[in-house]
């Protein structure tokens, strides 16, 4: 441990984040891990290798479902000379058939927030939301803005529809308020901004995303369809 040269024991295994007695047994074992022994093998044979194979697996298959306890029971009571001490073993070896041999488990790529590094817009049509000033429905979108990693929010009351000046102005005030920027911004590709303009008005619109995230030093980004963020 580095921290032995100049601490005592105790400081030392502290700072490592180890036990006090574990630093001990490290200080008194001079050997490396290379230089030790080969680990024990098993000391007894294996109660389940003239079963497991030939009778659990196959009621693995066939009900899938079913429970290591349950089948714990089902060995004791084909072959009560095992004991009651397999079962931890049935449990074990259960798992780990299930995880090579059982049904496809779902997969999920969490994703990693890092502070300060993704801020992102969006528009929300607030037609359904049934609002109202002196009896007339109020055509309106919230943007709303929000830091991926610490969910800081802003809000943004837009009066009628999406457009580049209507995130330009959302994401300037969210900016202002939150006292800073994220390194990356990510909006919903202006997709609504976007309709209806020609080819060289798309560009031109792109251009100006580009250049408001530039101004504040943040890499522009854009979600994909059917892309997770």
């Amino acid at each position: 441990m580095k921290f032995r040269q100049t601490n005592t024991t105790a400081v030392a295994a502290a700072k490592a984040s180890i036990s006090t007695a574990t630093a001990y047994r490290i200080e008194k074992d001079l050997k490396l891990p290379s230089q030790k022994k080969v680990p024990r093998q098993r000391r007894r044979p294996d109660p389940l290798a003239e079963i497991f194979d030939a009778e659990i697996v196959p009621l693995l298959r066939a009900a899938p479902g079913i429970r290591s306890i349950a089948i714990f029971d089902e060995m004791i009571r084909r072959h009560p000379e095992l004991g009651a001490g397999i079962r931890r073993t049935i449990e074990r070896r259960v798992r780990a058939w299930r995880a090579v041999h059982g049904e496809e488990q779902e997969v999920i790529f969490r994703q990693v927030h890092v502070p300060g590094r993704m801020g992102l817009s969006d528009f929300t049509d607030m037609a359904a939301a049934g609002v109202t000033i002196a009896g007339q429905p109020l055509d309106h979108r919230l943007y709303h803005f929000r830091l991926a990693y610490s969910g800081f929010e802003h809000g943004h009351v837009v009066l009628g529809g999406e457009s580049f000046v209507a995130l330009a102005e959302g994401l300037q005030n969210a900016l202002w308020s939150l006292g800073g920027a994220p390194r990356e911004h990510r909006s919903d590709s202006l997709s609504a901004a976007f309709r209806n303009l020609d080819k060289d008005a798309r560009e031109d619109l792109t251009r100006r995303y580009d250049e408001l995230c530039g101004h504040y030093g943040m890499i522009p980004s854009r979600n994909n369809r059917g892309i997770c963020a």
